[in-house]
């Protein structure tokens, strides 16, 4: 729509929240409620969007310009009400141009708001010539909302709160939502003729519908199919509500575009996770932030993902994992720990209460047991033996260790990093690695290391191992027949 501004009231202090968070900061699935806000209102593409801010400006200033960078931020120093917030967020629009057409109010704790619902409202106010139109829903149980007064033609004759209200006109189910649209000129002329003469000493910006009136000018309403789109939050409680409503609605969107979600009321998808078709979840999973689930993966049950990526056909099962990728086809779990930077590479395997930190696994490699692998680059088709250590820790700083191709190492091992192990080498059971290990060589256990040269060659010919140990140097003349001892 053309010359429409928004305005978003973000300024009170949410006492009932008993937080040190500004309501409007709360997330709900991973966005604040204001986000959702904010975003529901670019969707009209307004000419330009006004946050009113008061309480912990210092949070909600940043928080409102790193999602809209353009927006103009109006602080009213003290909360006087919605007539007067809608006041001083003109005078702040107005330094950046005149302010005409349409001017929509909205408030910034309201999270299930969608944009399509804001168009539409703003397209019938435009259309509709009126002074003032009111976002409005209709309720089962109205109780403790304003209730819409129409008469006989439809137009609105008054907006009547809870204690006000006759016994007739409780039982009006249509409610105001505080969502409203003004025509910018008789706004303008109306917020001057507001009156703080009530029990609260406001200025409420629903005394506007009065005024319109009393001035011989159209005011209508448009009522919102999903009325839950208005709702608000005063404190956990009704926080843990929207979050429960958003939920639904995105698990909802989702197996509409073809995923299988096994049981939507124990699963939790964030806004922003992306998911392909066909993909699996599995009950008690969470997917948090920006993770990316791709085709045919299943993930679960008992699963959480933050900020991962897990690739075509893989299949991740009590697990727990954040900023890690997960390759296509390859399998994580059960009772795994994914830690940032641990990179899977495809069709390879993290097993049972395996920890992975800053850990880049190649393709096929496999931890299937009880270990830690931290600050490690392990190469393709390697195998780590069940119970090893990387101990990458020397108490003052962290240090790498490289496992090459095709290499297998024994249950019980300790790589004490910095360390590099070659292609196709091998590690006996209980090992504790301190020393380089040359590919195809073979370190037994003991009181100091014995390194056996060219013993993969020797006694794995044909393998996989001992090709990798081939091609990474070995001479061919040090070869000796396989019946022969080394």
């Amino acid at each position: 729509m053309e010359n429409l501004t928004v305005i978003v009231l973000a300024a009170g202090g949410g006492t009932r929240m008993k937080s040190k968070t500004m309501k409007v900061l709360h997330p709900v699935a991973g966005r604040s409620m204001i986000g959702h806000v904010l975003r529901a209102v670019q969707a009209v593409e307004p000419e330009r969007i006004v946050a009113v801010i008061g309480h912990q400006r210092d949070q909600v200033g940043p928080h409102i310009t790193s999602l809209v960078p353009d927006a103009v931020l109006a602080v009213q120093e003290t909360q006087d009400g919605t007539g007067h917030a809608v006041r001083i967020a003109l005078e702040a629009a107005g330094q950046t141009g005149p302010i005409g057409g349409t001017v929509i109010v909205s408030a910034g704790d309201t999270p299930l708001l969608r944009g399509e619902s804001l168009r539409e409202f703003a397209r019938d106010h435009a259309q509709s010539g009126r002074a003032v139109s009111i976002l409005t829903g209709r309720v089962a149980k109205p109780h403790g909302y304003g209730r819409i007064v129409r008469g006989p033609d439809g137009a609105v004759e008054a907006i009547v709160e809870e204690k006000d209200a006759t016994p007739e006109q409780r039982k009006i189910d249509e409610i105001n939502s505080g969502i409203l649209a003004f025509d910018a000129a008789f706004l303008a002329s109306a917020l001057p003729r507001l009156s703080n003469d009530n029990a609260n000493g406001e200025y409420y910006l629903t005394d506007t519908v009065k005024i319109a009136l009393a001035d011989g000018l159209a005011v209508g309403a448009h009522v919102v199919e999903d009325v839950s789109q208005t709702e608000g939050a005063n404190d956990r409680a009704q926080l843990a509500e929207l979050g429960r409503q958003m939920n639904a609605r995105i698990v909802t969107a989702w197996m509409k575009e073809g995923v299988t979600v096994m049981d939507p009321a124990t699963t939790w998808i964030e806004d922003d996770v992306v998911i392909e078709r066909d993909v699996t979840i599995l009950p008690n999973t969470q997917l948090i932030g920006a993770t990316v689930i791709r085709e045919d993966a299943v993930v679960g049950p008992d699963t959480t993902l933050k900020d991962c990526e897990v690739g075509v056909g893989a299949r991740v099962i009590r697990t727990h994992a954040e900023l890690a990728v997960v390759g296509d086809h390859a399998n994580v779990g059960p009772y795994s720990y994914l830690r940032p930077g641990t990179r899977l590479g495809i069709g390879g395997k993290i097993g049972g209460f395996v920890e992975t930190k800053n850990a880049v696994i190649g393709d096929g490699a496999k931890v299937p047991h009880l270990s830690y692998v931290g600050d490690a680059t392990i190469g393709e088709g390697t195998n780590i033996g069940a119970g090893t250590i990387f101990a990458n820790y020397d108490g003052v700083a962290k240090h790498h260790t490289v496992v090459g191709k095709h290499a297998r190492t024994g249950s019980n091992n300790t790589f004490v990093a910095p360390l590099t192990i070659g292609d196709g080498a091998a590690t006996g059971g209980g090992a504790v690695v301190r020393e380089d290990v040359p590919p195809g060589a073979l370190v037994v256990p003991g009181a100091t290391q014995r390194v056996i040269e060219d013993w993969v060659v020797n006694r794995r010919a044909g393998t996989t191992q001992a090709e990798a140990a081939r091609a990474a140097g070995q001479v061919a003349g040090s070869l000796v027949d396989d019946d022969q001892d080394s």
